[in-house]
């Protein structure tokens, strides 16, 4: 089943960065969640959606995304548009500490859709602010990923965050659907 996807709306697109997809092994599924997330910005882009890229900022000296480094920059098959927002983060809430709430906000964003790595971690703690500050949220089930750990596989990881977020009680609750069901609604033009 699509789901229209309401008209005040921006798309969240975390971490999707060199040194985390490029990682050896690679996070699940990461050349499929690659190739969903350019599908769902291409179809936000179409109906006048802005398109938000959150990057983190490693720890200097650190691994994989160190500020400028390579493993910093955002993946090269994730197509980034002129007008896109990229907004740069220091912990795993996308929100903490950035512009990205007053960004939305001045916008009259009401929902994030959301998609990208970690599900266990980013993607998991920015579900959550953007809940505790009253936005609607959607995650695109099959369009965020993370690595194994220690304890459990990556797509245990995933499948168990997409029915907690769908299972999530909160103001305008969450919706989980897939890349393919996702129907943006077209902006008016002011």
């Amino acid at each position: 089943m699509n789901l229209i996807i309401p008209e005040q709306t921006a798309v969240l697109v975390i971490d999707v960065q060199r040194g985390l997809f490029c990682a050896e092994p690679a996070p699940f599924e990461a050349e499929a969640v690659l190739g969903r997330i350019n599908a769902v910005t291409a179809k936000a882009r179409a109906t006048g959606a802005p398109v938000i890229f959150i990057q983190h900022d490693g720890e200097p000296g650190g691994e994989d995304v160190v500020p400028f480094t390579e493993g910093w920059k955002l993946h090269p098959e994730i197509d980034v548009r002129h007008g896109d927002l990229v907004i740069r983060k220091t912990t795993c809430d996308a929100f903490y500490g950035t512009t990205l709430e007053a960004e939305l906000r001045s916008r009259g964003i009401s929902t994030v859709v959301l998609m990208g790595y970690a599900t266990d971690f980013c993607v998991d703690a920015t579900l959550r602010s953007a809940a505790s500050k009253d936005f609607g949220i959607i995650v695109v089930a099959d369009a965020h990923t993370t690595s194994d750990n220690p304890v459990l596989k990556a797509a245990v990881v995933r499948e168990h965050h997409n029915w907690a977020w769908a299972n999530a009680i909160t103001k305008v609750g969450v919706t989980v659907l897939k890349a393919s069901e996702a129907c943006f609604t077209t902006r008016a033009v002011v």
